[in-house]
């Protein structure tokens, strides 16, 4: 009897990063460079989580992926920021490529108005946006 794969979120991190990137953004995993750096006027910064293995049947095989990202979309000012908005809703409104499996498209859940971060030198503003990841097995 074999064991099925259980599903890994690196790739569906990899795939959401590359969706941006092809989008034409800047994307950062996890947070910005430390130290002392120049950002660019607008960006997108991906905060996975590790993602649930969800149990597809009786047999309690967990092969199907349910993991929630958040894109913080990061701009110069409330335009950018929104404008980086734009962007990641438009990468994300097909399903991923994720090898040997079957992506949903990713469910957009929204988030919170634009807000201005003044603990950085100069001030930018951020709007994070959640999407729900699902897959299972192709």
């Amino acid at each position: 009897m074999t064991t099925p794969p259980v599903p890994d979120v690196l790739p569906h991190v990899d795939a959401v990063k590359a969706a941006l990137e092809a989008a034409g953004l800047t994307v950062f995993v996890g947070g910005t460079p430390g130290g002392t750096w120049n950002p660019p006027d607008k960006f997108a910064v991906l905060y996975p989580d590790p993602g649930t293995a969800v149990r597809e049947s009786l047999a309690d095989d967990r092969t199907t992926l349910d993991s929630l990202m958040q894109v913080t979309c990061v701009g110069a000012d409330v335009e950018r920021a929104l404008w980086v908005a734009g962007r990641v809703r438009r990468a994300l409104a097909v399903p991923l490529t994720v090898a040997g499996r079957s992506c949903w498209r990713p469910e957009d859940l929204g988030g919170p108005p634009v807000q201005r971060d003044d603990d950085v030198t100069p001030p930018l503003f951020f709007v994070p946006v959640q999407y729900r990841i699902c897959s299972a097995l192709a």
